[in-house]
């Protein structure tokens, strides 16, 4: 068994009005060295396989059909053995 963190991000060059929204508020409070703020999401999924390589394709292939909009988001995740 396996378990996938994926991390979904909106790409560098696409507008992040929350991202925005959080910085601006972050400064307001006195946090002034915050630069910049890109918001995502994480996503936690059980894999019942036993083989890396074919958990690994299943979960590239489930960001690339579902979980990422490729035009504006890019993704990576990592793979860990469960015991």
């Amino acid at each position: 068994m396996f378990v996938a963190t994926i991390y979904v991000t909106l790409k560098p060059k696409v507008n992040d009005p929350q991202g925005q929204t959080i910085l601006s508020t972050l400064q307001n409070m006195g946090f002034v060295s915050a630069i910049s703020v890109r918001t995502g999401k994480q996503i936690e999924i059980q894999l019942n396989s036993t083989d890396h390589t074919a958990a690994q394709s299943e979960v590239q292939s489930m960001c690339n059909n579902l979980l990422a909009n490729p035009i504006i988001e890019e993704f990576h995740f990592t793979l860990t053995e469960k015991t």
